[in-house]
């Protein structure tokens, strides 16, 4: 006697799984011009690496005899796989099974999905597109709605997972089309997040939308990538699934499994050594000119190494990862094209963000300071642009990473803070300046009967200016011995990279994961 019979049933059970929704729901879904979830986890998993954890979970329908008369899958796909033969756990909502909407089975395995990589301490993966619960319930119907009972009073809260995930373990997620509901937060509950053009994130739909609010709106006005790109929601916009789900694999080459490792190190093909003359002109002496800080940073960094996230949102600052002789390093930047890299609120919640993420993985950080100060005006006032900087501060003065301040133009007022944490290197080109405010508005402030009551106020105004601009010159700083080195600009690489590697030498993983909130 042989089990034949019964394996037969798992394969036949696994057989359906494949159909996702059903032929013409697959059909419907790829004339949108979108992947089916298997095809994703296929194109973005290395070659044959996928091990599925929950194939035949579904909700079966049996016949008198107790023979399967119907099967419907799980709507959400869960399991392990590989990327360039790292180990990750996958996941994400079945859109062509009732839009995604969680059948018991799918939100089982949803829920499933954060304790699965806290426990192996892996990267995690979720590949969104769903509309998030229904108000007839989990499985349910208009016809047979399913009456909510909640979880058990001893159950684990599944928000516990999702916010223990942040603190482990890498976390990427993609919006692959509309995104609304507990998917939605669960998209954001990340390190790295993008959305492709045809995406929509909400927190509900335009009929919800227009039923609570009388207003007419379509998806993408409500949460396209227009609105979502500059609201912080997402990090990155992709152009189509390809580029979302290869952007990241691009992410996670830089990350290390978990918090308690170091993050990986290549071999470089960029020279170490590299010198480009090009850096010392590439800041006007004019101070009124701007420059292209990426520029910049491609003349530093190894070549064609640096990965930007969130561009649109608090855009005076530049933050990504990049690679310095083939090091994982964090990147941050001014802007001086955008209110002249001036800090405001966004800026700063990003900068809150891009520290507690570094810290959490043990990523070196390369700051390129050319900080005006605090963006100022009634309308910073109202964002509360000083309460935001401040904690940012505060986060970073807890930082225990190795950290890099290149002072390349101006540092001034409390926002110049921002740049540099406890025990930083720090490198000052001869285009630095630095005081409590920039010289043109701190003279308008301090002279200004002197100003008023001369015969010519405005050259009065420039002679002062030119005068006290003789104050902020680094000289004096690095003569006192108030930045490490004052140095050629052509010479930044070659400097970091010796920096580098004397504290990677230094630096251990974490023993216990890295937690922050404003107080220390």
């Amino acid at each position: 006697m042989t089990w034949e019979k019964e394996v037969e049933e798992i394969k036949k059970r696994e057989k359906l799984t494949l159909k996702h929704g059903g032929e013409e729901s697959v059909k419907k879904h790829h004339k949108k011009g979108r992947k089916t979830l298997r095809e994703r986890i296929d194109f973005i998993l290395d070659k044959k690496s996928f091990n599925e954890v929950g194939k035949i979970a579904g909700y079966p329908e049996y016949d008198k005899n107790g023979e399967l008369k119907d099967y419907t899958p799980a709507n959400f796909l869960l399991g392990f796989g590989k990327i360039n033969n790292r180990s990750v756990v996958i996941g994400g909502e079945d859109f062509t099974l009732k839009g995604g909407s969680p059948n018991p089975a799918g939100l089982r395995k949803s829920i499933y999905t954060e304790e699965l990589a806290i426990k192996y301490k892996i990267p995690l993966i979720r590949l969104h597109e769903g509309g998030g619960g229904s108000v007839a319930g989990s499985g349910g119907s208009v016809n047979k709605p399913t009456i909510p009972s909640g979880d058990s009073v001893f159950s684990k809260n599944r928000f516990q997972a999702l916010a223990e995930c942040l603190s482990v373990l890498p976390v990427a997620t993609a919006a692959l089309g509309p995104v609304a509901g507990l998917p939605a937060a669960r998209l954001v509950a990340s390190h790295f997040s993008v959305m492709t053009k045809r995406s929509q994130v909400l927190i509900a739909g335009p009929a919800v939308v227009k039923r609570a609010l009388g207003i007419n709106i379509s998806k993408e006005e409500l949460g396209g990538p227009d609105v979502h790109l500059k609201s912080g929601t997402v990090d990155n916009l992709a152009e189509n699934e390809e580029d979302a789900l290869n952007q990241i694999k691009t992410f996670l080459s830089y990350l290390p499994d978990n918090y308690k490792n170091l993050p990986p190190k290549i071999n470089s093909m960029d020279k170490k050594n590299r010198i480009e003359n090009e850096l010392i002109n590439i800041i006007p002496k004019d101070r009124r000119k701007t420059y292209k800080i990426r520029k910049v940073l491609s003349l530093i960094l190894d070549s064609n190494s640096f990965f930007e996230y969130g561009k649109y949102y608090g855009s005076g600052l530049i933050t990504g990862l990049a690679r310095l002789n083939g090091e994982a390093v964090g990147v941050l930047a001014n802007d001086c094209m955008i209110y002249a890299g001036a800090m405001t609120a966004e800026a700063s919640m990003k900068l809150r963000k891009f520290v507690d993420f570094v810290n959490t993985f043990s990523i070196p950080v390369i700051s390129f300071v050319d900080e005006p100060g605090f963006m100022i005006g009634p309308e910073s006032e109202k964002a509360g642009t000083i309460r935001h900087g401040t904690a940012a501060i505060s986060v970073l003065m807890q930082s225990k990473i190795p950290w890099a301040s290149v002072i390349i133009r101006k540092v001034f007022g409390v926002a110049g803070g921002a740049h540099f944490a406890p025990e930083s290197y720090v490198l000052s080109w001869p285009s630095a300046e630095t005081g409590t405010l920039p010289v043109e508005g701190g003279v308008a402030i301090a002279f200004r009967k002197e100003i008023e009551e001369s015969p010519d106020p405005e050259l009065k105004r420039k002679e002062l200016e030119e005068l006290l601009s003789k104050r902020s010159s680094p000289f004096p700083r690095a003569e006192n011995f108030s930045v490490h080195e004052l140095i050629d600009p052509r010479e930044t690489r070659p400097k970091l990279i010796s920096w580098i590697e004397i504290a990677k030498k230094s630096q251990e993983p974490l023993k216990e994961p890295y937690r922050t909130t404003m107080m220390p």
